[in-house]
């Protein structure tokens, strides 16, 4: 069976990059005149394997990124002011766009509003931890403190 490179996706054999064995009539009739896949030879093989390590190490760059982001993320302390009633209560609400907005001003870090887990807006004036995605399996802890505007 001839190895093949696949250019794209292809459902039940393997994503884009890898290295799978095909028989010969799949490889001639369907995944070559479609464009799905090349023939392995040794310089293919040497490419696909520069690119995917990479791949890995800019994952790897991504990720530790995100690490540094997340511990810069879980010692800040956000000050949120609203204007409030007499017994606490906001006259609005303190949103996750809110919170993506103060975490740029202050940290200069552009977070993405679905990336801040709040189960439902704040309403009330008080200290909150907020959840933040920073990236895939990457989260911190910010804590929030909603304050009455004077």
């Amino acid at each position: 069976m001839p190895e093949v490179i696949l250019l794209q996706d292809v459902e039940n054999l393997g994503e884009k990059g890898t290295v799978v064995d095909v028989s010969k009539g799949y490889l001639r009739n369907y995944l070559v005149p479609r464009k799905l896949a090349n023939p392995a030879t040794k310089g293919l093989l040497e490419q696909a394997r520069a690119r995917q390590e990479a791949e890995e190490r800019t994952a790897r760059q991504l990720t530790e990124r995100a690490q540094e982001s997340a511990a810069v993320l879980n010692r800040t302390v956000l000050t949120i002011s609203q204007q409030a009633g007499d017994d606490g209560r906001l006259f609005g609400s303190v949103t996750s766009q809110d919170i993506a907005d103060a975490i740029r001003d202050a940290r200069g870090l552009a977070i993405d509003k679905r990336k801040v887990h709040l189960e439902e807006p704040i309403r009330h004036v008080g200290t909150y931890m907020v959840v933040i995605e920073v990236n895939d399996g990457v989260t911190a802890n910010v804590k929030t403190i909603v304050v009455d505007q004077k």
